[in-house]
């Protein structure tokens, strides 16, 4: 990795880095393509083999495994989590050489986990601190807090801040399941 001092960000030499809107202590791996306007916040760890268009804005402490393509319209939190080959979508009715006059945006909402091979469809916001499991198909907005499975994409429990995995029916259960939730 080429480490520049004056910035503290390393940018592999084998990367396309194109955007000067690069945060401190961001480390961008090799076969990297970054567009010029892509802004990428401060410690981030954006791994090898991924393309980030133009029109991407990505939070601070943010995490995106190989093989990950960012397109047009992608608004990416803080401390969010996309793990390898995540797909993203911006267009529902593509046609090849014909581009919508707005691309589909996709929202992933602060501290956020998508699983391997999911596919996140455009329109769509992945609320705060939920889970979207590998290979997971989400075609609509899902709430915070909610872990996600299967195509398409169904809720099948709920998920705290820190990690922490509860059934549908502990939320009818539990007397203080909003608060725990929260921690």
């Amino acid at each position: 990795m080429m480490n520049s001092k004056e910035s503290n960000k390393c940018i592999h030499p084998l990367s396309d880095v194109q955007s000067k809107n690069i945060g401190e202590k961001t480390n961008i791996w090799q076969f990297t393509v970054v567009l010029p306007e892509a802004k990428i916040g401060s410690n981030c760890n954006i791994c090898a083999q991924i393309f980030i268009e133009n029109d991407v804005v990505i939070g601070n402490d943010v995490t995106i495994k190989n093989g990950v393509q960012l397109w047009d319209g992608t608004r990416i939190s803080d401390k969010v989590f996309i793990g390898p080959n995540v797909t993203f979508t911006n267009d529902l009715y593509p046609r090849s050489k014909q581009y919508p006059d707005i691309f589909d945006q996709i929202t992933i909402e602060e501290g956020a986990s998508i699983g391997a091979n999911a596919t996140i469809v455009g329109g769509s916001t992945i609320g705060a601190y939920s889970l979207v499991g590998a290979g997971a198909v989400i075609i609509k907005d899902i709430p915070m807090h909610t872990v996600w499975v299967g195509n398409p994409g169904k809720q099948i429990g709920y998920i705290s801040k820190s990690g922490k995995r509860y059934s549908m029916e502990d939320s009818k259960t539990l007397t203080n399941f909003n608060e725990l939730l929260h921690k």
